[in-house]
């Protein structure tokens, strides 16, 4: 058995520098992030992973991250227990105004990675005075990797939020169908792998999701195994009273009858272990601020994962061509 898992981690950031003046705004936008909070951080969100690794017997062996800022804090991060510097990154600085990225960790015994890059968006401003002519939002980050043999391209992903009347809708659409393009061309005449994940701001049900699922003559080309548990009511995160599924992850058909991994399912790790306490928010993320208040949990969203079976076969396969 192997997993892939997806975690937004709720702005994970290098502590800030002590401001001059105590009403001086912080380069990470949180109130008294000092270093003593941030191994909190850190240790909070690989104690996901240990909890993980506990429940289901093995980690992940491809993660993908988001709300990360910049590649040091990665690097704090894989060499904590349970990743133990067993784990390489994939990241890349985007434009995002907040400063926060996608990135990916990778089991370096397992993974192989063939090709990397960011694909980045410029939106134009208009009607906005003193500005730049183009706003610039998250990179998708784009990743082709080997596992025994099997390449799998993996797309990252964490789109622009729903917020004042949901202005960035424009923004969503065009990325995602961005996505969709890239992702034809994958599974059409290169006859790839793909596993799409990350935050989308849209649930399982919204239009750009299920587009995505099809190509161009209406033949499905990916399975969304996180439409049934929306359905179900499981939810990654939450907005005031509305459970969404915004955290999800997307696989070709391919992945379903495959020699090396073929999709047995998919879950919300909500474990009581990193859920809120408070009554009136019990079965929610235990979230690391709420709003400027400082609550030192993990994140605000739960981690998602996929579990896909592994052929043996395929893994006595491997081991007879290390002896050819």
């Amino acid at each position: 058995m192997e997993m892939f898992s997806f975690y937004n981690v709720e702005n994970l950031f290098l502590p800030d520098p002590k401001p001059l003046h105590r009403l001086d705004p912080t380069k990470s936008g949180l109130k008294g992030w000092d270093e003593k909070r941030y191994r909190n951080k850190l240790f909070k969100i690989s104690h996901v992973f240990q909890l993980i690794k506990e429940e289901n017997g093995a980690l992940p062996f491809l993660i993908g991250l988001s709300e990360v800022s910049g590649r040091k804090v990665l690097e704090d991060l894989v060499e904590m227990e349970p990743f133990n510097s067993e784990y390489g990154i994939v990241h890349y600085n985007s434009m995002d105004e907040r400063k926060v990225d996608v990135a990916m960790l990778y089991h370096k015994d397992k993974v192989e990675i063939i090709d990397s890059e960011t694909i980045t968006f410029f939106f134009e401003i208009i009607n906005r005075k003193n500005t730049e002519n183009y706003d610039t939002t998250r990179d998708v980050l784009f990743s082709k990797i080997k596992y025994k043999e099997t390449v799998v391209n993996v797309f990252i992903a964490h789109l622009p939020s729903k917020r004042e009347k949901d202005v960035n809708k424009p923004k969503r659409d065009f990325i995602l169908n961005e996505i969709r393009n890239r992702i034809l061309k994958i599974v059409g005449s290169e006859k790839e792998h793909v596993i799409l994940c990350g935050d989308f701001n849209e649930n399982p049900d919204d239009e750009n999701l299920v587009k995505i699922l099809y190509d161009n003559k209406q033949e499905k080309v990916l399975v969304n195994p996180f439409q049934e548990l929306f359905n179900t009511r499981n939810y990654s995160t939450f907005h005031y009273k509305s459970g969404l599924l915004y955290d999800q992850i997307i696989i070709s058909k391919s992945l379903f009858d495959n020699d090396a991994l073929s999709f047995q399912s998919a879950h919300i790790f909500n474990s009581e272990k990193i859920s809120s306490q408070v009554r009136n928010f019990e079965g929610r993320p235990f979230r690391t601020y709420a709003g400027t208040r400082y609550l030192g949990g993990y994140s605000d969203h739960f981690p998602v994962f996929v579990k896909f079976e592994e052929n043996k076969n395929i893994n006595k396969k491997v081991e007879n061509e290390k002896f050819k």
